[in-house]
Order: C-alpha cells, then structure tokens, then sequence
C-alpha cells in the first residue's frame, strides 16, 4: 500500500464498492415499494369486487365468493369473521394478534399461516419474521381490513414474499458482484500493478546511475508506446541534449583554452614590445592599430561562440518572420563581389526562382556569408586557372535549397562531418586566416532553423547546402 498504483486500486475499489452498495439499497428499496403499492392496488381492486358481492347477494353470497376465491391457485389472503373473531371462510388459519382490531390498511406486515402449514417453526403471537421456505415457518403479509355493519370482518392481504426475494436475489448479486470485483482487483494488481512497478523500478535504477554520474545511461523503453515509454523517451531525449550541450561545452572549454591562447598570446608580445620601443609616436599607433585590429577578431570569435551556444540550446531570442531566400542570396553576393574580385576568383548567381521560409534574415544572411567568405578564401588558394564561386537557390522535392559552390580543394568525405565543429580547422585550412567557427556557426544556424547543412563534392571544389523544409517554421 506504500505504492500509488496500491492506494489508487484500493480507493478506486472502494468507491465503486460503496456507489454499487448504495445503488442497490436504492433499487431494492424503490422496487419493493413499487410492488407493495402494485400488490395494494390489486387488493382495492379485489376488496371492490367483494364489495359488490356483498351489494348484490348479501353475507352469504360474500362468503361464497371470499370462499371460492380462497381455493384458487396462487390467490390472495382472504378472511371473513364474525364479530366474536371465528372464522367463517377463507385461506388463513391464523394471525399475528392485533391485525384485524382496526379497520383499513395494515399499520405494518404481519405474520399469518395458512391452511396446510404445521406451524413448527412459529407461533400465533411471536414476531413477525419473513418466511424462508414452505415447511411451516411463519410468512409476511399486508392486507385492507374492513367492517361490516354488523361487526362481521373481512380482511384481503397479500403475501410478501416476492419484495423479499427480491431483495435476497439483489443482496446475493451484490455479494457476488463485489467478490468478483475483489478477485478481479487483485488479478489486476498481479499481472498488471507489479508489472507497472517493476518498470518503475527499472526506470528508477536507471535514474540513479545517470545521477551517479553515468550521462551515456539511459531509460528502458519497453516498445510498447504506453505512457512509460512516452516519458522513457522524452527524458531521454533530454538526456541526450544534455548530453550533447556538456559535450559542446566540453569542446567550446577546450578550444578555447588552445586556439584563443594563441592571439592573447599575440595581444601581449605585442603590447610588451611597444614598451620596449623608441619614443616614435608612428610606431605606437602603428602597434595600437594591429592590437586594436587583434582584439577585433576575439570579440568576434566570442560572439560567435556565444550565438552558437544559445542556438544550440534553443534560447535564442531572434524575431522570426518569413524571408525571401533569393534576395538574401543576392544580397550576400553583392556584398562579397569586390571581394572575390580582388582575389582573382568569379562570384556568379544562379538562382532560376524564388522561395520563403519562416526564419530570421539576420541569422540566415550571417550564416550564408560565413559560407561564401570560406568558399572565396580555399577558391582563391586552390591555384586552378578557372577560380569561381556559384551562391544558387533550387527548391525541390518540398525543400529549398540555399547553396555555394566553390572550385578549391574540398573537404574529404570522412572528416566532413568534423568539419562542422567549433574551432575545427583542417589541415588544408591551416594557411587561411579564421578561426574555424563559420562552418558551425552555420550548422547551427540550420538547427534552429529545424533544416539542415549538406557538404558534398563538387568535383572539384565543395558543394554546402543549406537546406530548409517546405513548410515548416522556424522554433
């Protein structure tokens, strides 16, 4: 009982257990008056029809009918006495003292005896209890009795045993019905109940070796699709975020500690150094410039890292409207074309139409110039003669695709999916100034999204989508 599935069972029982009792109080007690008003009714009816005997032939013509009515087969209780209380006709040998002293309906039931009953199992004058068999016992009746204007007295019952049996057929459905349910309880309890618990169980010593400090553990899920396994995969699910934000963490902790030590490094010789220079004022703007310029690019590896942590948890507070992918992709390669002309490479677009998404222009502009200043910067260094950049826009099997596809030396296929991850810089890039964050800033970009980042090759050079689904808003 120490568990909730016990307590419910048990009170849920119990609460059936009193609105069937109360149930079946009420509907006996409603059906056993309904028959005692039926059974007066028919003894006014059959007390009429004496009456009318009695207009028409007098005592003896009553006595004749109260008489032949009182041989037939399931009749009523019929009496005629005379004044002094001898029985002058009918079916009743005796009765509980005190019936026939006021005229009208009986106060209470009586006890009564036929004629044929040996009386054994009662006497005229003891209480009246219902009769359980036909060996003798004594029976219950109610009856209309009346007197005559010469004192004689006529009494018409009816015998009370059908409300009784009802009544006892009722209570034994009853027994049996909450018997029933109390096997059926513990059945249920057996094969149901501890089922239920062993997979709490289950889920609990799971629960305590994720918090002992096993983050690879997870819930059991059954396969069952009940609400255990809907609550087994949600935390799980949960578990897995959390998972993957302390890794992410793990990672931003350690990049940071080696690839930003490099430009503080740099920030420090450098501010040392201009101590140790000549008085020349040129000379110290010139180191302030470059430090002013160095400081610029941390506070920008910071921002990125800061988007990207609050991306990837989903707490970004970016507005979300619907945005015209074309004209961010026209926007962007304006942008980087005198760029890419100074460098000796061709930014063309190809766009054949246009597509909206629900996103945020800013977050996906940020993210599509990330890629196209990466596709720039390796097309540049590739050393081909044809050096180009295509910045396109398709939509396709219900997605539209934003993509770049440059002419440098791509990425191969098994250190691609590395290649999305903070601070991650291959060793092809290692000659490119960055600080690997574009590509993850844009995967996450992606996920906010609820779309996705594709590298491919673009033979030669490499193809990044980014695609979003028809659709769908952004989170």
């Amino acid at each position: 009982m120490r568990t909730t599935a016990a307590r419910l069972s048990a009170l849920y029982l119990l609460l059936f257990a009193a609105c069937a009792i109360l149930l079946v109080f009420y509907m006996t007690s409603l059906s056993g008056r309904m028959l005692v008003g039926q059974i007066q009714n028919t003894i006014d009816d059959e007390m009429n029809g004496l009456g009318r005997a009695y207009q028409r032939g007098g005592l003896n013509a009553l006595v004749r009918v109260i008489d032949q009515r009182s041989r037939q087969p399931g009749a009523n209780l019929y009496l005629i006495t005379d004044p002094s209380g001898r029985i002058l006709a009918g079916n009743v040998e005796s009765l509980q003292p005190g019936v026939l002293d006021q005229a009208g309906w009986t106060a209470s039931p009586f006890g009564y005896q036929r004629y044929g009953e040996d009386g054994r199992n009662a006497r005229l004058g003891d209480e009246p209890t219902a009769a359980t068999d036909a060996s003798g016992a004594m029976h219950l009746a109610t009856a209309l009795v009346l007197r005559l204007p010469n004192d004689m007295i006529v009494m018409v019952g009816r015998d009370l045993g059908e409300p009784e049996r009802f009544r006892q057929v009722v209570q034994r459905a009853l027994i049996v019905t909450l018997g029933i349910m109390s096997l059926g309880a513990l059945l249920i309890w057996f094969f149901v109940g501890r089922a239920a618990l062993r997979r709490i169980d289950r889920i609990s010593d799971a629960s305590q070796r994720i918090m002992g400090g096993d983050l690879s553990g997870r819930l059991p899920v059954e396969g069952t699709g009940d609400e255990f396994d809907r609550l087994s995969e949600n935390l799980n699910q949960m578990l897995t975020k959390i998972a993957t934000l302390n890794e992410g963490l793990k990672q931003v902790s350690d990049n940071i500690a080696h690839d930003l030590k490099t430009p503080l490094t740099r920030l420090r010789n450098r501010a040392e150094a201009a101590l140790n220079l000549p008085p020349d004022p040129n000379e110290y703007r010139a180191m302030i410039e470059r430090t002013i310029a160095e400081s610029d690019h941390l506070i920008r590896t910071f921002n990125a890292i800061l988007m990207i942590s609050r991306l990837e948890a989903g707490q970004s507070t970016e507005v979300i409207t619907t945005v015209d992918l074309a004209t961010i992709a026209a926007d962007v390669a304006e942008l980087y074309e005198p760029a890419a002309e100074e460098v000796g490479v061709e930014l063309h677009l190809d766009i054949a139409q246009g597509a909206t998404v629900n996103g945020n222009r800013e977050l996906i502009g940020q993210a599509l110039s990330n890629i196209v200043d990466n596709a720039i910067k390796y097309s540049a260094g590739a050393g081909s003669g044809a050096t180009k950049v295509v910045v396109g826009l398709t939509v396709a099997n219900a997605e539209a695709r934003l993509w770049v596809r440059d002419s440098g030396p791509g990425i191969p296929e098994e250190q691609r999916e590395r290649a999305t991850e903070r601070f991650v810089r291959l060793e092809q890039s290692r000659s490119q100034p960055g600080s690997g964050l574009g590509l993850s800033l844009a995967r996450a970009v992606m996920a906010f999204h609820k779309g996705r980042l594709d590298l491919s090759d673009a033979n030669p050079g490499l193809l990044v989508s980014m695609v979003f689904p028809a659709g769908e808003g952004a989170r």
